[in-house]
């Protein structure tokens, strides 16, 4: 369905609508520190909420789409380049993305997603009254490593030794790295901290894992992971490592597990606060929505490769078991 209605360019990772279909509608200006192909899901989810507030894509609204590819110095330019657009709104969805649009524009509104308390970031005045241009939705990231440890240690009760592979340079970075580190030394559980923002990086903390003989890995959350997903899922098969990663497209993609906030429910709520505001409502209005639901998809057949069985307890509260 998506796929009939954006139109793909080779400049800047962008996602457009033709001009003159474009000048007669209302247009939406789309930011994303992810790739087109790493968020085909979630702006399936985007534009249910915004069919469900009354607008479908290339019938009455337009949307011109830029993505980073996880290059988070590049969503400055990619920002300005869509307010040039004039766009009716923006969307942002990520905590870096977010920050660009805000700095883009005071009066352009703006409806972000961010893994971070956006107040502290200075995206909103207060969660229940957001003032200014900009409201969203705010999705449990770094808060939720600890209990990826926690059902990783359960599914691999022997592990001596866990990594934990984050990106340090994400706007998350350090917030993971602190809880992580708390969460291991409470239960005194040994870890690795390794830190990627590179493919090089990434072969880098694999030669040290290997080189460590790490038993198992906890991937912190960040869209770098995101764009690169295929790849850690084949270098963590490749080295036989039980993992657990961030969002359900991990496991479907052969990862062991996934522990992660409903992304499906935040991008909807995202498509209907844009239909909300495109009807007149104002950003300052409307409450920061708070992700709630939460998601642990199990895949079975990679549990059996690695020699693995998933504990009753575990399978129990799956919402999720690939077989």
């Amino acid at each position: 369905m998506i796929g009939r209605r954006e139109f793909v360019t080779l400049l800047g990772g962008a996602a457009a609508w033709p001009m003159a279909a474009r000048a007669q509608l209302p247009l939406i200006g789309y930011l994303s520190g992810r790739s087109f192909d790493a968020e085909e899901r979630l702006r399936e989810a985007f534009h249910r909420g915004l069919e469900q507030s009354g607008y479908l894509a290339g019938d009455n609204v337009a949307i011109a789409s830029h993505f980073s590819e996880g290059r988070d110095d590049r969503l400055p330019a990619l920002a300005a380049d869509l307010v040039r657009q004039r766009p009716a709104m923006l969307v942002a969805v990520d905590a870096a993305s977010a920050l660009a649009a805000k700095a883009a524009t005071t009066t352009i509104p703006i409806v972000f997603a961010t893994g971070l308390d956006p107040v502290r970031l200075g995206l909103v005045e207060t969660l229940n009254r957001p003032g200014g241009n900009a409201t969203g939705v705010f999705v449990f990231v770094s808060e939720l490593g600890p209990k990826r440890l926690q059902l990783l240690r359960e599914v691999v009760p022997r592990a001596a030794l866990i990594a934990f592979i984050f990106n340090l340079n994400s706007a998350t970075g350090p917030a993971q790295k602190s809880e992580m580190e708390r969460a291991a030394q409470a239960i005194g559980q040994q870890i690795l901290i390794l830190s990627a923002s590179t493919e090089s990086e990434v072969n880098e903390a694999f030669a040290t894992i290997a080189a460590r003989k790490a038993d198992a890995i906890v991937y912190g959350a960040g869209v770098f992971f995101q764009v690169m997903r295929d790849r850690l899922v084949a270098l963590t098969a490749r080295h036989s490592i039980p993992a657990i990663y961030e969002w359900p497209e991990f496991a479907t993609a052969g990862g062991l597990m996934s522990y992660s906030s409903s992304r499906w429910e935040a991008f909807r709520q995202i498509g209907n606060y844009t239909g909300q505001i495109l009807k007149g409502a104002k950003p300052a209005d409307l409450p920061v929505f708070q992700s709630s639901k939460f998601e642990l998809i199990i895949n079975l057949r990679t549990a059996k490769a690695l020699g693995l069985t998933i504990p009753p307890g575990v399978l129990a509260i799956a919402d999720e078991v690939i077989e």
